[in-house]
């Protein structure tokens, strides 16, 4: 056992992380965020100055990914490091008829890998504040709690196996009997997540600080009518924002600036997309595996040891590199015999972009039933991936085959199927037999 953690310290030195201290880690996943929502993005809604400060104090990545383009599936990707499909969720999970409909569980399994429980394990205190929606809620009450992920505290919404009663009044998402109204849950959960971290100064601590801003429905204030407008959402994601900037000043004020790592992601595109601006003109929208359906920010923030303000357009990275990139930051050791899917891009967080050998893989739309938005344009095919440049889409009978060069059309408009055949012919046979891989819903 000696000999295992001298070889990873000197692994982990050798990508420039110290052995000691091990920093606090502080992932941050916001809830259908748009890749042009933020103004270091190129976002024009409203001023984002506390996450475009993250970004300048730290690197943002421009070519991320999530795992799904839909919640419970993309959570699953970040949380496991393995395809979603791969753990049989492939929609939000809602009732136990529903799932069915969408040929999905009704949770994710306790037996899956899990981020937090390999933290636990190397001595972190770990918590979760905000949204989970990976089992829980409806009339699914059989889902796993949250201890068996590996969390020693939580705080939640109603899609959880424990919500949290200031905010969950009644049965279901939200509520005006909520003790915490809806305009006031992000700053709930900062609230949380900077308690934990003072109660635990002396131990390095994970928390997913996950709030359900900036899904619908957005309501900013008690005077204001529930409505998905322009105007309700430039107000939500300004006080998002102004969140941002009490976590940073928490930090700072308890002497843990330097010694944290702030992570800053979303788990899906936007819906409604304002005719495509939340998403910064790339094709597709929540529900969509188009760029626009799965580009999320991506910011890596900590001081002193990530390069700030800079911006990597070279690293190809997913959800699913989060597990083996923030285990080899913190020092812990993988699970093993774990086939993780992701890959560890950790040195790319500290200034050396990395070229990807990995494919990516994604897969929406089981049936036409449980799967029929969005329409028109931003509809994609059922299943995609991405190999260096290329990016084909197709359905999983083999029709209707898409093929983009990411590194001259991001946004989607040239099929180059006919002109590329024998490359759509490679990647329309690795999709396929990847797609034939998944598992199965096991009905009774």
């Amino acid at each position: 056992m000696k000999t295992f953690f001298a070889l990873l310290m000197i692994s982990l030195c050798s990508q420039g992380f110290a052995a000691e201290p091990r920093p606090n880690i502080i992932f941050v996943l916001t809830d259908d965020m748009g890749y042009g929502d933020v103004g270091c993005n190129g976002g024009k809604f409203v001023p984002t100055p506390n996450i475009d400060r993250l970004a300048a104090e730290g690197t943002r990545f421009t070519q991320f990914t999530v795992a799904s383009p839909i919640c419970s599936p993309s959570r699953t990707g970040f949380t496991t490091g393995m395809f979603p499909a791969r753990w049989r969720l492939t929609s939000f999970l809602q009732t136990r008829a529903g799932n069915r409909a969408c040929e999905q569980a009704d949770f994710l399994e306790a037996r899956a890998p899990s981020l937090a429980r390999t933290l636990k394990a190397a001595g972190y205190a770990t918590g979760h504040f905000g949204k989970w929606h990976m089992g829980g809620g409806r009339d699914v009450t059989n889902a796993p709690p949250f201890e068996a992920y590996g969390f020693d505290e939580h705080a939640s919404t109603w899609e959880s196996p424990d919500p949290h009663p200031d905010i969950t009044a009644t049965d279901w998402i939200w509520s005006p009997k909520d003790k915490f109204k809806r305009w006031e849950r992000t700053g709930f959960f900062v609230d949380k997540t900077l308690d934990f971290l003072r109660r635990h100064k002396g131990q390095p601590c994970y928390i997913n600080l996950w709030p359900d801003d900036v899904h619908t429905p957005w309501v900013p204030a008690d005077d204001v009518p529930k409505s998905d407008s322009p105007e309700n959402f430039q107000r939500v994601l300004a006080e998002y924002d102004r969140q941002m900037g009490r976590l940073l000043a928490g930090l700072k004020a308890l002497g843990l600036d330097e010694k944290t790592l702030v992570i800053f992601a979303s788990d899906n595109g936007p819906l409604p997309t304002f005719r495509g601006a939340r998403a910064a003109g790339l094709r597709g929208s929540k529900l969509s595996l188009y760029e626009g359906g799965v580009r999320e920010p991506f910011i890596v923030r900590w001081p002193g040891r990530v390069p700030a303000g800079r911006v990597d357009q070279q690293t190809v990275a997913n959800a699913v590199d989060l597990f083996p990139s923030v285990c080899a930051v913190a020092g812990a050791q993988l699970p093993a015999g774990v086939m993780f899917d992701g890959v560890d891009v950790s040195g790319a967080w500290l200034g050396k972009p990395l070229a990807r050998t990995k494919p990516l893989f994604w897969e929406y739309g089981r049936n036409a039933k449980s799967f029929k938005y969005p329409g028109g344009r931003d509809r994609s095919p059922n299943v995609a991936v991405r190999e260096g440049k290329w990016k084909l889409l197709a359905n999983a009978d083999g029709t209707r085959a898409e093929l983009f060069d990411l590194e001259k059309d991001v946004n989607e408009t040239q099929n180059l199927a006919e002109q590329e055949k024998e490359v759509t012919a490679r990647l329309l046979k690795l999709a396929l037999d990847w797609r034939r891989s998944l598992p199965k819903l096991e009905t009774p």
